[in-house]
């Protein structure tokens, strides 16, 4: 029963509030039909597009009587912000640490239904899977991506981090998945990037967990010592620089 004149714009509010990690579906439908009650003339042939009587509401004398626009709409869940993260190490060394992400409300009983928008993202070879058995029957596959702010960001530090999924573990009972990382940073030098680990539930919930990779500045290499031969006079001592790149 809403009226809208010629050109005149209708806001269609959409309200989501999850009370589970899972994703949900709905669909918007905006029924149109002419305010005098008329009908559109239209006939529809076996060629027509087979979407088209979908969307359109046909009357008794073979008219169209209204017309329908469907807005698909996916309710993905996202966890609150996380604990940062920090990884710290000196320029030229090279350090592991264990990260524990503990991933909640992963309750057994959610769709398999694996959502749409994780799967575009397959494609990437950043994207890497993780399969948590509760030790019975139910399975739950996870996905997770190191992302970084910028691809120029990614280009740098993508070759001095490395992540790999060793221990995880689902407690089914409070709906926990625990999920440990050996982290390693090689920094080449100092340096203060963030970066993001994006977990996706394939039922559909989202976590994100901030990382900060911090390299500080460099030991000293070595001690040069130079002995004066007497005033006035130069002393001379040679050393070599390598360069670890072209």
């Amino acid at each position: 029963g809403i009226h809208l004149a010629p050109k005149e714009k209708l806001n269609i509010p959409v309200l989501f509030m999850p009370d589970s990690m899972k994703l949900c579906k709905a669909e918007v439908v905006v029924h149109v039909m002419r305010e005098n009650a008329e009908n559109w003339t239209y006939q529809l042939s076996a060629e027509s597009n087979k979407d088209l009587s979908r969307n359109v509401s046909l009357a008794e004398n073979g008219g169209i009587q209204g017309i329908l626009w469907r807005y698909p709409v996916h309710g993905i869940p996202e966890a609150p912000q996380q604990k940062l993260v920090v990884i710290r190490c000196a320029a030229r060394q090279r350090v592991e640490q264990r990260v524990e992400m503990l991933l909640i409300g992963v309750v057994p009983d959610a769709t398999d239904a694996r959502n749409p928008a994780m799967a575009n993202t397959d494609n990437s070879a950043n994207i890497q899977k993780a399969q948590v058995t509760d030790g019975f029957s139910a399975t739950a596959e996870f996905l997770y991506e190191l992302q970084y702010q910028s691809s120029e960001i990614r280009s740098q530090l993508e070759s001095l981090v490395g992540m790999d999924l060793v221990q995880k573990e689902w407690d089914t009972e409070s709906g926990i998945v625990t999920l440990v990382f050996n982290v390693v940073f090689a920094p080449n030098k100092p340096m203060r990037i963030k970066a993001t680990l994006v977990i996706q539930w394939d039922a559909g919930g989202v976590w994100k967990f901030p990382l900060l990779f911090i390299a500080t500045e460099p030991g000293v290499d070595d001690v040069i010592d130079i002995e004066a031969v007497g005033l006035n006079k130069e002393s001379v001592v040679e050393f070599t620089l390598t360069s670890q790149t072209r």
